[in-house]
């Protein structure tokens, strides 16, 4: 008997070498401009600038700005590493492939795992934190009635399963049309406040570095960094874009630098209207109401409700996002044959990963109804989930960021790419990535702003699930062998 094993093509087709046979690929028609909203989506524009700069501002005051543009440049130096990287491993496996790639079969499975846990949680704020707002906006705005909110949590992951089960483009259509409207009433926002700021008595729209020596800065970096987690849908969705050579490289770039510079502005207009010398004081006294108050201020109740009805949009639009990528992580592993094959199925009409799909919505309702028989509200649900998945995936990202410079020197090959391209800018990324680790692991519990058993269970499950999978990569290696070369969608 012969053992059929799987390679890619150069185009990041996989075979099964032994039968002559295709497997089945997902696909889609995504250009540059529908990937970077994907991405841009995936952090959620309106709530994090309503929900997430007030906060940033608390720790940070009028360095806010200037700590984004930091953190976009380390970003940015990511992605040098990242896209050169990605020309040479041309598969749709992600981090997945890349740390494979790099360091080895069965720490590129720890890492899969670690991906998958990651954005399953990331995406698991969304129910309750929707739950919250839609309960209060329907109470306190409608005058409605108090419904339970698991039953709006079960609602929104009904619809993101049912999008996501469909074919990408309608994801895509569905993230760029709430997309281009968000970015519309930040950009409002942004003009008004700069236009009808607080005179420079109270210290104007000035902004500075931030000291090394803030007590806070450690925090406010990690919560920045959590705004550009996301942009690896650029290389996930490979087999879904037109021209994936052109398409990945320039929206990863347009993608980063857009969120930094996006973000940045807001916060700055925060500064320009409170004034730099107030505007850490405001965010103190009214963190959840900041962006209401300034809004009603500057434009009226009418912007006001509508800015609402977005917030809850936007929260659709993230979780959607979120969603694709897990998805497509679990489709990965079922592909290669590491968790059941069935994981790895394409929809023969919507050339989806309908199956994985499923299952992530499967959890995510399953989880909703366990936290709910066991007594934990959505409020303080929402950050713990957002918090370790966002620690979870800056783990995977500094793996990646070594195998990046592992991987380029192995294989520096004649081509024409510079040793700013293959080492300078990733080992820079590497250090870059290796401080803000410290400083999670320094404020784990700030960042997920509880101590408690449920903190703990998903502190265990960062840890863990990534031992299990360099282990289950062992056991594959002595009793599957033909599946352990699959890991990783390499090209054997």
């Amino acid at each position: 008997m012969t053992t059929e094993r799987a390679e890619f093509s150069a185009s990041g087709e996989m075979q099964e070498v032994g039968s002559g046979k295709h497997s089945d690929r997902l696909s889609g028609n995504m250009g540059v401009g529908e990937l970077v909203m994907s991405v841009l989506a995936f952090s959620a524009p309106l709530a994090t600038v309503a929900g997430f700069i007030p906060v940033l501002l608390m720790f940070s005051g009028h360095t806010g700005p200037a700590i984004y543009m930091l953190v976009t440049i380390l970003l940015v130096l990511f992605s040098v590493g990242f896209t050169t990287m990605g020309r040479r491993v041309q598969n749709p496996g992600g981090f997945y492939a890349f740390v494979t790639a790099g360091l080895g079969r069965p720490i590129g499975l720890g890492g899969a795992f670690l991906a998958t846990f990651g954005y399953t949680a990331i995406g698991f704020f969304a129910p309750p934190f929707f739950a919250v707002t839609i309960q209060s906006y329907v109470v306190d705005n409608l005058h409605g009635p108090h419904i339970p909110w698991y039953w709006y949590a079960l609602g929104l992951v009904a619809v993101t399963t049912a999008l996501a089960y469909r074919r990408i483009d309608l994801s895509a259509k569905v993230l760029t049309a709430v997309m281009v409207l968000e970015v519309i009433l930040v950009v409002v926002f942004d003009v008004a406040a700069f236009v009808h700021g607080e005179p420079a008595g109270a210290g104007g729209a000035g902004f500075a570095l931030p000291h090394i020596s803030d007590s806070n800065l450690g925090l406010a970096v990690l919560f920045v960094v959590g705004n550009f987690l996301g942009f690896e849908a650029t290389v996930i969705f490979r087999d879904e874009v037109k021209n994936p050579d052109r398409t990945i490289p320039l929206a990863t770039y347009i993608a980063v630098v857009s969120v930094g510079v996006f973000y940045a502005i807001a916060a700055w207009a925060y500064i320009a209207f409170f004034g730099a010398n107030k505007v850490q004081d405001a965010a103190t006294n009214d963190t959840a109401g900041m962006f209401t108050s300034a809004l009603l201020n500057l434009t009226g109740k009418i912007v006001v409700d509508i800015v609402t009805i977005l917030l809850m949009t936007s929260i659709l639009a993230s979780v959607l996002s979120i969603h694709n990528v897990a998805a497509r992580y679990l489709f990965s592993l079922g592909a290669d044959g590491v968790l059941p094959t069935f994981l790895g199925k394409v929809h023969p009409r919507h050339r989806s990963p309908f199956v994985s799909a499923a299952l992530v919505g499967g959890v995510w309702a399953i989880a909703v109804l366990l936290f709910t028989a066991i007594g934990v509200g959505p409020d303080k649900l929402y950050p713990i989930a957002s918090g370790s998945g966002t620690f979870a995936v800056l783990l995977l990202m500094l793996a990646t960021s070594v195998s990046v410079v592992v991987y380029l020197r192995k294989n520096r090959g004649d081509d024409a790419d510079s040793l700013w391209k293959t080492l300078i800018a990733p080992v820079l990324t590497v250090i870059g990535l290796g401080v803000v680790t410290v400083l999670a692991v320094a404020n784990y519990s700030d960042l997920l702003g509880d101590t408690g058993l449920i903190t703990a269970l998903f502190l265990g499950l960062t840890f863990i699930l990534p031992i299990a999978g360099v282990v289950v990569a062992y056991i594959l290696r002595a009793t599957k062998p033909d599946v352990y070369q699959r890991i990783g969608r390499q090209q054997l």
